[in-house]
C-alpha cells in the first residue's frame, strides 16, 4: 500500500474526523423566515407536569408566550386566552397523560 492510500480509521479516530467534518457543512433545511405559513390561527403547547408554555402568533397578543399552572383553573384560562386571541388549531408536545385534560378543556371551551 503506497502512503497516499489511507488505512481505514480506528474507531476512535473515524468519531473525530466525523465530527469535524460535519462542523463545516451548511445546515439542510429553510430559515424560518422562508418557511410558508400553513396555519396562520395556530398555537404551539409544550405541557410540562406542572407546567405549560403556550405561544401564539406574535401579533395577536402583547404577551404571545405565556406560563400556565396544570390545575383546572389555570387550564380553563389558558383555553379562554386561545380563545381570545382567535386561535383554531394548536400543537401539543406532551411526554405523559397531563395533554389528556388540556384537550378536554380546550374541547369544551369552544
Amino acid at each position: 500500500m503506497s502512503k497516499q492510500e489511507k488505512q481505514p480509521p480506528k474507531s476512535g479516530e473515524e468519531k473525530a474526523e466525523t465530527s469535524k467534518s460535519k462542523r463545516g457543512r451548511k445546515r439542510k433545511g429553510m430559515c424560518l423566515e422562508d418557511r410558508p405559513l400553513l396555519e396562520p390561527d395556530a398555537a404551539g403547547i409544550d405541557i410540562g407536569a406542572r407546567e405549560i408554555f403556550v405561544a401564539v402568533p406574535p401579533d395577536r397578543d402583547e404577551e404571545p408566550v405565556r406560563v400556565f399552572a396544570t390545575f383546572t383553573e389555570d387550564l380553563d384560562a389558558m383555553a379562554r386566552w386561545l380563545v381570545s386571541c382567535g386561535i383554531t388549531t394548536v400543537a401539543m408536545e406532551s411526554t405523559g397523560c397531563t395533554g389528556f385534560r388540556s384537550t378536554m378543556c380546550w374541547n369544551n371551551t369552544g
